[in-house]
């Protein structure tokens, strides 16, 4: 039995509260507060064929550390995750690396359209995928569907299998046609030129009517712009099943960042203007937006600091959610009740998934900056370093398991892994 002591809830009141385990554990939460777990349904953990720059025994550390303990793996892998017997390969390595990491990790799988596999689209569903991953316009992988006949058969496949169909958002042919017209680029502050506002907007709508005509359930992801929005706003006047992902990056940073951060900001979709951050937090106040995902996608800083052209896309961010957000709370940005309809409850409606009973204790007062160093994901760098943020997981509780979010390491466990009777305190507690 887990016995949390002197714990605020959700509405402000001190309990003590008891949760089942095979442990014995008596944990003082003075000053701390209690949160359900949450969820990030948009990772890219980069196993397998890039396990230099992630895996899931640093993967799931990080998760921990960020207060989440489900995650959705995104299919453009080395290689993509686009074939029934890869999604069964991949499942294999990801438990033997939780296996090996001690972190029973709950985590799901986006299965690759490649317009050559389409056929396994229905297997892969059978064979424990959670969705359909759409890249309508090329981003890291190799997996790209731009033609429109392979696209109305994946939606008319998904539409007959009750299938979510999730889209990478950006057009092919609109981004082809900016490199053509801007030629050579070297400056990543051109990067939301060269993948412009149109072509996610365009590639969008195209989705959107295929949704329409199909009757496809369709989820857009890391929405960046502010007429993908109206067009969200629109289709659901319509009738037409469309959610709405968008990231923390793109609350919180616009085109400024990269006079400080160079290609380290740089991101796909691309960061944008003021506007269209003000139209993403209009959007989760009206309920437009659906959920957050932190589209977490580390690169090593070697990677990341090479010229424009040369440098990856992609930033971490797995870690750093639960803060960022809860300080936006704190901020007047949005409610609690909003932040877990957005990373845990919406995504749970939407997938049909079963809650389960994890929970993370916060220090909701102590104003801690982000540092690089101590972060747990092995490229072990944030576009966040050096903010100021509260609402930083302490403790985080997965099946049963209490893990201390400074270590990533499991309390109340001997070495030899067995659970014992314990009584834990942690900074600031009067024990």
């Amino acid at each position: 039995m887990i016995t949390l002591k002197n714990v605020k809830n959700l509405q402000g009141k001190i309990e003590n509260i008891e949760l089942d385990s095979e442990s014995d554990l008596h944990i003082d939460c003075e000053g701390l507060l209690l949160l359900p777990a949450l969820i990030d349904a948009h990772v890219h953990f980069r196993t397998p064929g890039a396990e230099h720059k992630e895996n899931w025994i640093s993967g799931s550390q990080a998760a921990l550390c960020g207060g989440v303990t489900t995650v959705f793996d995104m299919p453009n892998n080395y290689p993509s995750c686009s074939t029934v017997e890869k999604l069964k390969e991949k499942r294999k390595l990801i438990d033997q690396q939780l296996k090996e990491a001690n972190i029973p990790l709950h985590y799901q799988l986006f299965f690759g359209a490649d317009q050559s596999t389409l056929d396994e689209v229905p297997a892969a569903m059978k064979n424990g995928s959670i969705a359909v991953k759409v890249y309508m316009g090329h981003s890291t992988g190799d997996l790209l569907m731009d033609d429109q006949k392979a696209l109305e058969k994946l939606f008319k496949i998904a539409a007959e299998e009750d299938i979510v169909v999730a889209v990478h958002a950006e057009d092919e042919a609109i981004m082809a046609s900016q490199k053509k017209k801007l030629g050579p680029v070297q400056d990543v502050c051109m990067h939301q030129h060269l993948r412009s506002r149109e072509s996610a907007v365009a590639a969008s709508r195209r989705a959107i009517a295929l949704a329409k005509k199909h009757k496809t359930k369709l989820y857009l992801l890391h929405l960046s712009t502010k007429e993908e929005l109206d067009l969200i706003r629109d289709a659901r006047k319509e009738g037409i099943t469309v959610y709405a992902e968008t990231t923390p990056q793109h609350l919180f940073l616009t085109e400024q960042a990269y006079q400080n951060l160079g290609t380290y900001a740089q991101m796909n979709p691309p960061i944008r203007e003021e506007l269209d951050q003000i139209a993403l937090w209009e959007g989760i106040r009206d309920g437009t937006i659906d959920s957050i995902g932190t589209d977490h996608a580390p690169h090593t800083p070697e990677e990341k600091e090479q010229e424009y052209g040369k440098a990856p896309s992609g930033i971490p961010g797995v870690e750093t959610l639960l803060p960022l957000l809860y300080t936006a709370y704190l901020d007047g940005k949005l409610s609690l009740e909003q932040l877990l309809k957005l990373c845990r409850e919406n995504t749970e409606r939407i997938y049909g998934l079963e809650s389960n009973h994890d929970f993370v204790l916060i220090d909701p007062n102590t104003s801690t900056s982000v540092e690089n160093e101590k972060l747990k994901t092995k490229c072990r760098w944030s576009p966040f370093a050096g903010w100021e943020l509260k609402g930083w997981p302490v403790f985080t509780i997965l099946d049963g398991r209490v893990y201390d979010c400074k270590t990533a390491k499991r309390v109340g466990e001997s070495q030899d892994g067995t659970a014992h009777s314990r009584m834990v305190a942690h900074e600031g507690s009067t024990l």
